[in-house]
């Protein structure tokens, strides 16, 4: 397809281009171009705040099949900047679906792309890491593309928590449903928990509401003295976007609250509690992002006891090598030796990069809000024997 037949663009930041056939909305948005290996779960991917300036490239071959539910949102609606698919599905057979997915990024004035080679742009990505670029379906000449795509900004140094953090403290009381919408049996509360948002998904909170926990979610902006306030048995740190190293003031309040309350970080929130147990954060190539990344546990002289099928979503990781003594750098990535969990059992605090309320993806690492609900009861207990 030549520059005056294309209905859309993909371009790169070092010129590449790719062209197809626009859907969704007519535009153009720049972002990091990123894949995900998920076979299934694109409306819970595109309405993951994580994805906030990111141009999501799904490597499944047909997208959009089941339609769009809104019960699997994870937030209030698209975050992508852009979505990228081989090939869009033209029938929708789905009895849970409100609308198909074009109908849906046009009414969120998100574009997207189909019929262009995943596989090459996959593999392009692979062996040289993401690259910020361009999704235009608007008609914009290719030249100016390209222009603007080499100075579009890379997501190192970029601070997007405050653009989807929540703007005050609310109280999430949405628990488990099935595929009905019917709500699933929860256990009687016991337990209150003040969840961060820096982008945190709904289901996070709604694994928490399912094992009986209150949760109340507060903004990134919220002090260690506004927690404490709250009178929490635990608190979360959400996923979100953007580079990790941009939220200093939220390291401090982690850091500030350590040891006077259990800590449970996923992904964003284990790269904070990484930082406030002394390390940095560094980006990587090209991220993990997908349902089947593998992760040992446990890793004692390079035996792992366990491991764990994860759905991962991230660009940054936790530098190890500078972590406080208190804290245990304890679950690694099988495919390239990242960092993947962290344990500081004497400040009462634990993390993991990937996400175990995996939405979509598998069920394996689930156990860790069994694990936070049992730290939180063995910490009401010494406070007990301590009074």
């Amino acid at each position: 397809m030549n520059e005056r037949s294309a209905g859309a663009w993909l371009v790169l930041a070092d010129g590449t281009a790719f062209s197809g056939a626009p859907f969704g909305a007519t535009t153009t948005t720049e972002g990091e171009v990123v894949f995900n290996t998920s076979m299934s779960g694109y409306p819970e991917l595109l309405t993951d705040p994580s994805y906030r300036c990111q141009l999501l490239t799904l490597t499944v071959p047909e997208v959009g099949n089941y339609g769009v539910c809104d019960r699997d949102f994870e937030s209030a609606g698209i975050q992508a900047a852009g979505l990228i698919v081989r090939r869009r599905a033209a029938l929708v057979s789905n009895w849970r679906s409100d609308r198909d997915l074009s109908s849906w990024l046009l009414s969120a004035n998100v574009p997207g792309i189909e019929g262009i080679d995943t596989r090459a742009l996959v593999r392009r990505l692979r062996e040289g890491g993401t690259k910020t670029g361009l999704l235009s379906t608007d008609g914009t000449p290719l030249n100016e593309l390209r222009r603007r795509a080499a100075n579009a900004p890379p997501m190192a140094g970029r601070e997007l928590v405050s653009e989807v953090t929540c703007q005050a403290p609310y109280a999430f009381s949405e628990g488990l449903v099935d595929d009905a919408g019917l709500p699933l049996s929860a256990q009687p509360q016991k337990h209150h928990v003040v969840a961060f948002d820096f982008g945190m998904k709904k289901n996070m909170a709604r694994m928490l509401v399912h094992r009986g926990c209150r949760v109340t979610v507060v903004p990134a902006s919220t002090t260690a003295q506004q927690v404490r306030a709250l009178a929490p048995d635990g608190v979360l740190l959400s996923n979100g976007p953007g580079d990790p190293s941009t939220l200093p003031h939220v390291v401090d309040v982690v850091r500030s609250l350590l040891g006077t309350v259990p800590v449970f970080g996923i992904c964003m929130g284990h790269q904070i509690l990484g930082q406030a147990l002394g390390a940095s954060t560094f980006k990587t190539a090209y991220g993990h992002r997908g349902g089947n990344q593998p992760v040992s546990t446990d890793v004692v002289a390079g035996v792992a006891s366990r491991v764990l099928i994860t759905s991962q979503n991230h660009g940054f990781c936790v530098q190890t090598s500078e972590l406080s003594p208190l804290a245990r750098a304890n679950e690694t990535n099988v495919s390239d030796g990242t960092n993947e969990g962290l344990d500081a059992t004497s400040k009462w605090a634990f993390s993991v990069q990937y996400h175990p309320e995996a939405a979509p993806g598998p069920h394996d690492a689930d156990i860790h809000f069994d694990r936070f609900l049992d730290m939180m009861t063995r910490f009401q207990a010494r406070q007990r024997l301590e009074q």
